[in-house]
């Protein structure tokens, strides 16, 4: 994916994270070296030796982070047959009877959403329409698989209705992943290109693997496409402190040092649309429930002691109010640094704890739009804030912006869009109050999030994104389809229009 490097660019108008630097607003060129800028003046101010990118007016941005990928997962998506215009149980069923078969012998749909389906998922129903090649249809959330019985006796799973939740669910997309790892390596170098042309220059990732083995298969393949940091699960948790691994690590052989060891990553509760999301209040249609804690307290205690005191950060999943809460708790008791992910129900009193204790708050602004109809049914009677964003903001905290992909699109554009206008294909916004600026939401999406962004400043990372139009100015159309001319990775483009 290597392009041309670049050692300066002019004629650009310098917005977001680093435009309060400037003198005036008007055209800027800069000198890049070694990677990083070496010098910004006004236009014509400068002598511009090299290659030089020719800017003309177009407005330049920082480098683009998505806080929360499953990259291999979304890199195998596009593969795979999109169910999320399925209206029913029995359409996605007779849509997945005429999927192709992949080679390793399965149908794999994925982006199911049944929560608003008339019908449940049944085995009956899958298993008539798709006979005795294994299917699985994989819902929008990741946290459950539908599948039918050729593939229970595949996978070695029993379930009656043929929905397979949370911890089988989880395993059986790792075996669909792991597959064919040099396939999935192809599809993976293909994302970084597409993420490219959509301005992205890091991404976290958080696959449920053993990602050093993966991230450094693709380093000595010589990936170069995107800044990358992954996670470390439970599981893998000793084998990483025993490799010596530490969060912030360059990985052995990465090529620029742009692979790096993420947080470890704890999955502690559910998601709203499997029901599953540990909730102080009962979900609207089942006063008996209240989803489930996958991790208790005291496990999740334990593990943070430990990944702390081996020099890990902390990223944990926690999605109801009940989750967060406990997930605060053990942030306090250890001492730990961190993430919680999703953060999509937080009780009022615990979001001013995001800030006291340090605690990034990495949301996913798309999903929001995507379970509103959701969250203002099944979720009607909790007492938590849904979807917190501007609340976050006003307390203090460090919003980081992500996507979840493959959950929605790895494209931070769009997770802007979500979060400055809350809204989508033209309905009023939802809980308007929870709106930020463009400006916010900007830094949000830069490498350190909201309260310490990536800046385009003298001696800071030559990451830089050329947009063909202001981002201050675009509508919600004109912000979630916005032209990238060019993406720069330490001054090497990475995608150029």
């Amino acid at each position: 994916m290597s392009g041309r490097t670049f050692d300066a660019v002019r004629g650009a108008r310098i917005v977001g994270p680093g435009a309060e630097l400037l003198p005036d607003a008007g055209l800027h060129d800069l000198l890049l070296a070694d990677g990083r800028i070496a010098d910004i003046a006004p236009t014509g101010a400068l002598r511009l030796p090299g290659d030089v990118l020719e800017a003309e007016g177009a407005f330049l941005v920082p480098g683009l982070w998505d806080h929360h990928v499953h990259a291999t997962q979304y890199a195998l998506a596009v593969r795979r047959v999109p169910l999320d215009a399925m209206g029913s149980a029995a359409e996605a069923a007779r849509r997945m009877a005429d999927a192709p078969i992949l080679a390793d012998g399965r149908r794999i749909g994925v982006g199911m959403r049944d929560a608003f389906w008339p019908d449940a998922p049944s085995l009956e129903l899958l298993d008539a329409a798709t006979g005795d090649v294994p299917t699985y249809l994989i819902n929008a959330d990741l946290h459950s698989v539908w599948v039918n019985s050729a593939a229970l006796a595949r996978e070695g799973f029993d379930t009656p209705d043929g929905v397979l939740r949370e911890g089988p669910a989880f395993e059986v997309g790792l075996r669909m992943n792991l597959g064919d790892p040099l396939s999935a390596d192809a599809a993976v170098l293909a994302m970084a290109a597409d993420a490219a042309r959509r301005g992205v220059v890091g991404i976290v990732d958080l696959d449920l693997m053993w990602n050093a083995e993966s991230w450094s298969r693709r380093a000595a393949a010589g990936f170069d496409g995107l800044r990358v940091e992954f996670g470390i699960y439970p599981n893998d948790l000793e084998r990483a402190i025993a490799a010596g691994l530490r969060t912030g690590d360059v990985l052995a052989g990465a090529p620029q040092d742009l692979i790096r060891v993420g947080p470890m990553k704890v999955i502690t509760d559910g998601s709203l649309g499997t029901r599953t999301a540990a909730c102080s209040h009962p979900y609207g249609d089942d006063p008996a429930d209240r989803g489930v804690l996958a991790v208790p307290p005291e496990e999740l205690l334990a593990l943070m002691m430990t990944a702390t005191g081996a020099g890990f950060a902390s990223a944990i999943h926690a999605i109801g109010d009940e989750a967060n809460r406990f997930a605060l708790d053990a942030f306090a008791a250890t001492g730990a640094w961190g993430t919680i992910e999703h953060a999509q129900l937080v009780a009022r009193s615990d979001i001013p704890r995001f800030a006291r204790l340090g605690v990034g708050a990495s949301v996913q602004p798309a999903h929001a739009i995507d379970d509103r109809d959701l969250t203002d049914t099944i979720w009607a009677d909790q007492t938590a804030t849904a979807y917190p964003l501007r609340s976050f903001i006003d307390a203090g905290a460090n919003v980081l912006l992500g996507s979840d992909a493959p959950v929605a699109p790895l494209d931070p554009w769009v997770s802007m869009a979500a979060a400055v206008f809350r809204t989508r294909d033209g309905r009023e916004p939802w809980r308007a109050e929870e709106t930020l600026p463009l400006e916010t939401a900007l830094a949000a999406s830069t490498h350190r999030g909201s309260l310490h962004p990536s800046s385009i400043e003298v001696g800071g990372r030559a990451d830089l994104v050329l947009c063909a139009e202001d981002p201050r100015r675009a509508d919600e159309p004109g912000l979630r389809s916005m032209e990238v001319r060019a993406t720069l990775l330490s001054g090497r483009a990475t995608h150029l229009a």
